[in-house]
Parts: structure tokens; C-alpha cells; sequence
């Protein structure tokens, strides 16, 4: 016989002046192979089409999905209505600014966040269309991948007890990015620019080690290994600067 789930959904639209922050309880039948996102769909299109959340691809890719599932940040899509018991709280992610109910506005902080660190390559080599493009090792380019494959969800943010404290703090998903282009040959930044990126408080010395963002990644990117040796990194340009040449060390990625 199929379970009846519950689910407490957090509600308020901020738009409306009439509106206030509540929850609201809804009831469902479970189906097989059912995911929270089938689960918010048919309840906006059976029993409340005022419901807000966002969705997109429902294959784990745009991350658009993301949700506080029972205190864990975690994609509607993914979540499986079997692994949940019969009553489920559902709310939005913290840190970004709500739209309404259960959907957030991760856009805006991430195009801040990447404007910040400057999420582009820097060179001072002029593009040629009509040159062929340039050969990078197999391993230097499949490190690059597997800190590309973040999909801006904001799980790790979210997640993460020094966002939840400071507007300032550049999160995990930031430093994953500084770490992409450190990689990256095709970048010419420097040691000391990229520590006055992220050499500060802001940035990877304000990370409390809890690994939450780690933790909650559905990509499951190691960011762990990847703050770790930023940390390390950063420490040693600090170091670095204080000692003569002959006595400086490098730290790699």
C-alpha cells in the first residue's frame, strides 16, 4: 500500500504586503520512482498552483531545484521520496534573497561573486579566430573539468556556517573557482593576486573548516582537497613574502 507523505513547505511572497512567512502542510500519495520534484509539481498542479519553486533541466544539471530538504540542503530532483519518512520540511535556501516560497535568486550572487574574483581567464595574449587552439595536458585539462563541473546550485553556501554569519564570505564555490584558474596555464595571474583575492578573512582564512559544503554537493567535487591546498597555498604566499628569494617555496595544486 502506498505511503501518505506530508510535507511542510515553508510559504510567503514578499512582493505581496498581504503576505507573511508560515508553513503550510500539504498531503500526497507516493508513486513509484517518485523524486521531490515530482512531488512539488503535482502539488502545484492539484492542489495549490500558487506555489513557488524553480526547476529546469530535472536531471541534476542546472541546480535551479535546490531547497532545504529536512535541514540538509540538497536538489529537489534528486531527492528520492523513499529515502524521506512521512513528513518531510521543506524551505528555501539561506544566504540568497528569497523570491518566494521555496525559490531563491542565486543569479544575482553568483554574477557578484564571479565579478569579484574576476572569474575569467587573464592573459595579455591578443585572441586570433583564425589560430589553432592551444594543447594543454590531459591531466592538467581533466583537474580543470573536475572543478568545472560546479553547477551553481548554492547547496555548499547554504550549507555553510561563515555565509550563514558574513554577506562578505566568498564560499566554497568561489574558492573552487580561484583553484579552476590557478590550474589553468592559459591564466597569468600571479601568486600575490590571486592571494589578494582570496588571501584574506573574506576568503579562504575565514573558512571554519566544518566541510558542510563538501558534504552537501551533489556533484560531489572535492572541495575538501580543493580548500586544503588553497589554504596551504595562500599560507605560503604569505610566508613567502617575508622571506628571501633563495628560501621561498611553492605549494601546488
Amino acid at each position: 500500500m502506498a505511503r501518505m507523505l506530508k510535507f511542510n513547505i515553508f510559504r510567503y511572497n514578499p512582493q505581496d504586503p498581504q503576505s507573511v512567512p508560515h508553513m503550510q502542510s500539504f498531503t500526497i500519495d507516493e508513486t513509484e520512482s517518485m523524486t521531490l520534484f515530482i512531488v512539488l509539481n503535482r502539488l502545484r498542479e492539484e492542489q495549490d498552483p500558487s506555489l513557488q519553486f524553480d526547476f529546469c533541466c530535472r536531471a541534476g544539471i542546472c541546480g535551479a531545484c535546490a531547497m532545504v530538504v529536512n535541514g540538509r540542503p540538497g536538489l529537489a530532483c534528486h531527492t528520492k521520496t523513499k529515502e524521506l519518512p512521512e513528513e518531510n520540511t521543506l524551505m528555501p535556501l539561506p544566504v540568497f534573497k528569497l523570491v518566494g516560497d521555496l525559490s531563491v535568486d542565486t543569479g544575482t550572487w553568483f554574477r557578484a561573486m564571479y565579478k569579484k574574483i574576476e572569474s575569467w581567464c587573464h592573459t595579455k595574449k591578443v585572441f586570433d579566430p583564425s589560430a589553432p587552439e592551444e594543447r594543454m595536458d590531459n591531466a592538467v585539462a581533466e583537474s580543470i573539468y573536475e572543478l568545472d563541473r560546479c553547477i551553481e546550485c548554492g547547496c555548499c553556501v547554504a550549507a555553510c556556517g561563515t555565509a550563514l554569519m558574513r554577506e562578505d564570505f566568498l564560499g566554497a564555490t568561489a574558492l573552487n573557482r580561484v583553484a579552476r584558474f590557478i590550474l589553468d596555464p592559459r591564466d597569468e595571474r600571479t601568486e600575490k593576486e590571486y592571494f589578494d583575492i582570496i588571501g584574506t578573512d573574506e576568503g579562504i582564512f575565514g573558512c571554519m573548516g566544518l566541510l558542510a559544503c563538501q558534504d552537501v554537493c551533489p556533484k560531489y567535487l572535492p572541495l575538501q582537497d580543493v580548500l586544503g591546498k588553497l589554504r596551504q597555498k595562500m599560507a605560503f604566499a604569505a610566508v613567502n613574502n617575508l622571506l628571501p628569494s633563495f628560501m621561498k617555496r611553492e605549494v601546488k595544486l
